[in-house]
């Protein structure tokens, strides 16, 4: 699992309507150095009442939920809380589960059976700003975009730099890693990532890779 600081506890919630999983992935994460689960919910709606003020860094989603959906709840929790990272923890994996929770927001997409230490090593990841998905997710993601895209990519201005950042943030690299890797600041990277929100005309992550794919810029 990736190491997370002593000196930090990522403050993790959880909706899911099966109490038996909502509690083993709350133990789970509990028992785990360096995470902590304390907003735990059954509905998107009981979240949108209750969640604390500011929310948990990272936020677990099931998509097949008593009353609304989370797909529809990721849409409406990232409408409240634009900069919550949203991980997708479901049995599906149909296309049109994972692009539409994608474009809703999510950041990341992982099937419930998905090992509980990758589940840990996924939380990790999504809070440092990488973008976590289960291998056969990632292959379906990397199909769906790539089948629709046009066979000219737009000229978005973007430079080589740039161009750089948004291949490692398609291949799901955390913020810190590209900097680590591309021998730059942490600052430097998140300014690279805002001009390239601003000319790829997207407000997050998933957006920008969505874009990159769709439009074979990488």
């Amino acid at each position: 699992m990736d190491d997370v600081s002593t000196n930090m506890t990522v403050n993790v919630g959880i909706i899911e309507d099966d109490p038996s999983i909502r509690e083993s992935v709350a133990s789970l994460i509990n028992s785990a150095a360096g995470f902590s689960c304390g907003e735990i919910f059954e509905s998107v709606e009981s979240a949108i009442e209750n969640i604390s003020r500011p929310p948990p860094d990272v936020l677990l989603m099931d998509i097949n939920l008593g009353g609304m959906s989370g797909i529809e709840g990721v849409r409406r929790l990232k409408g409240i809380f634009p900069k919550m990272n949203i991980l997708m923890l479901t049995v599906f994996e149909e296309n049109d589960k994972i692009f539409q929770s994608l474009c809703a927001g999510a950041s990341g997409y992982l099937l419930k059976r998905t090992p509980p230490a990758k589940i840990l090593d996924a939380i990790s990841e999504v809070h440092q700003g990488g973008a976590p998905m289960t291998a056969s997710v990632a292959r379906k993601v990397l199909s769906l975009f790539t089948s629709i895209a046009p066979p000219t990519p737009p000229d978005l201005h973007l430079t080589a730099r740039e161009l750089e950042i948004l291949q490692h943030l398609v291949s799901g690299s955390s913020y810190k890693k590209i900097s680590r890797d591309l021998f730059i600041s942490f600052d430097t990277v998140n300014s690279h990532i805002k001009n390239i929100y601003e000319k790829l005309q997207v407000h997050s992550k998933t957006e920008a890779v969505a874009k990159a794919l769709k439009h074979r810029l990488v």
